[in-house]
């Protein structure tokens, strides 16, 4: 099996985390290129279709969060002029990425240090999962997870001092999509299609 090449976009550092986790848990055998860390989803949406020419010549992961969009399709349609070419493939986590760590319950509960029946089984359907993970840190029994993913009293700032690298500690050493992927529909279907992808060929620009 030879390998393929391809280049990531992603809203931050926990997602290029997971990204990472996941070619290396694909049936193929992904060689990554570029790693574009956006700073959050309008640096991709204005960029997209500079991404879908380009991936005549290269493919593109690019993935983004649904957030309070309506679905995936309808995202892609307001952000995406013309048809979108085979190598650029586009994924969207429903409603967040943090709902693919939480498809784990049982390893994030107690990475956490929370009881599991905290966390819904229908991950895919928490509205904001991200303040959903700060609210089960709150709930901690230990402190260094309140400590990292709280946000400080009187702070203005959404998330806590280490936020991402918690997260990116259990990603990178704990977390295992094939567990997630059976209560996260939307994490299923991206690695179904990482594992099924095979790039066109069609030379250079």
């Amino acid at each position: 099996m030879s390998d393929i090449a391809i280049n990531l976009v992603f809203e931050d550092s926990l997602s290029g985390s997971v990204l990472q986790k996941l070619l290396a848990n694909s049936e193929q055998n992904y060689l990554v290129g570029h790693r574009y860390n956006s700073g959050g989803f309008g640096w991709i949406k204005q960029r997209i279709n500079g991404f879908n020419k380009a991936a005549k010549g290269m493919s593109y992961f690019i993935l983004t969060d649904l957030d309070q969009n309506e679905c995936p399709p309808v995202l892609l349609d307001e952000w995406l002029i013309g048809d979108r070419h085979h190598n650029l493939i586009f994924r969207v986590a429903e409603r967040q990425v943090e709902s693919w760590l939480l498809a784990c319950r049982t390893l994030f509960a107690k990475f956490l240090g929370v009881r599991e029946n905290l966390i819904p089984s229908k991950v895919d359907e928490i509205v904001n999962a991200k303040a959903f993970v700060i609210d089960l840190a709150r709930r901690s029994q230990r402190k260094q997870p309140r400590l990292d993913i709280v946000p400080q009293e009187g702070s203005t700032a959404k998330v806590g001092p280490d936020y991402n690298g918690r997260l990116i500690h259990f990603v990178e050493s704990i977390w295992d999509p094939n567990i997630a992927k059976e209560l996260s529909p939307s994490l299923r279907r991206v690695m179904e299609v990482l594992d099924g992808f095979e790039p066109i060929v069609e030379g250079p620009l």
